[in-house]
């Protein structure tokens, strides 16, 4: 099989943590050629996509971890699987990626995740399709609405909606500290959507990753714990992670999410967990695939791997 991955530049891995890394791995032990590229590579001409792909092989080394052959102009329908990994932002250039992708689709291209369903997927909004898994939320950008969810609930947590890694997150208790700024910040005086939540002290144990493969949860999760007097989880953001077994609440929540996001075309899911309650649903580029499997012994790439040869019938 012909796997095709489209990611950031690879001089960036880190191989030793990378989810990338570890699906290409897994798919070249077992035989399949892998290629890549940027969504810079990509272009539309006379109808066609195509893209400046380059056929990746794996040294075995950490450095360099990867020799590519020279880069050549491929139609994208042209492989068995595009596997899309690039990383958030999500801003306009990446939503014209997955344009260049459906019309890829429409070509007879095999695309992972599909590309209209990340779209359609805000990574903090689509948990709106889920409240009964979620803590009290509010979007909005009214900052009389903000205020009025402080007052009620007293110790709130703050996000944009197009951020990765941590960014832009703020805890504001009942004393009200630095509410206006935030929420005049974030909000860009009222010209920009954000979340704010209800804050959940279970993060204290861990903003847990969940993944789900072709519908199904990996059986355990990476608990992301904040370190010192940080708020935030985030691997990013300097928290520890820590794979542990699913829980009940956890398998509940992955089992009602799964199937329907599969059919949907969502073949890898990330669901963030801080408790009991649902935070957001990762579907751009969901990691911590190494971390799990270092700690566990629950190879999750090939997990991955096997989904995809199940979903193109190779």
């Amino acid at each position: 099989m012909k796997i095709a991955f489209l990611a950031d530049p690879l001089s960036g891995f880190k191989i030793y943590k990378d989810s990338t890394f570890a699906m290409m791995r897994e798919a070249a032990r077992r035989g399949h050629e892998i290629y890549a590229f940027e969504q810079r590579d990509m272009a539309l001409e006379q109808g066609v996509v195509s893209a400046e792909v380059r056929r990746i092989h794996l040294t075995g080394e950490q450095d360099p971890w990867y020799r590519a052959d020279e880069a050549h102009d491929v139609r994208l329908s042209s492989f068995d699987a595009i596997i899309e990994r690039k990383d958030p932002p999500f801003d306009m250039e990446y939503v014209y990626g997955t344009y260049l992708l459906e019309l890829a689709e429409k070509q007879g291209a095999r695309v992972f995740n599909k590309p209209s369903a990340i779209r359609d997927h805000n990574e903090k909004l689509a948990i709106g399709q889920f409240s009964q898994f979620t803590s009290p939320t509010l979007v909005t950008s009214s900052e009389k609405r903000l205020r009025a969810f402080h007052a009620q609930h007293g110790n709130v947590i703050f996000k944009p909606l197009d951020g990765m890694g941590g960014t832009g997150i703020f805890r504001v208790k009942a004393d009200a500290m630095n509410l206006g700024a935030i929420i005049e910040t974030l909000s860009d005086n009222g010209k920009r959507t954000i979340m704010v939540q209800k804050y959940i002290p279970d993060i204290v144990k861990g903003d847990k990753r969940i993944l789900v493969i072709g519908g199904k949860p990996v059986p355990f999760a990476l608990a992301r714990i904040p370190q010192g007097t940080e708020v935030r989880g985030n691997l990013a953001a300097g928290g520890i992670g820590v794979a542990q077994p699913i829980t009940e609440r956890d398998r509940e929540i992955a089992e009602t999410l799964g199937p329907m996001l599969a059919e949907r075309g969502l073949l890898l899911v990330g669901l963030d967990v801080i408790g009991d309650f649902l935070t957001e649903v990762n579907v751009t580029s969901p990691t911590c695939f190494q971390e799990i499997t270092d700690q566990t012994g629950f190879d999750v790439a090939a997990m991955f791997i096997d989904a995809v040869e199940s979903a193109t019938g190779k």
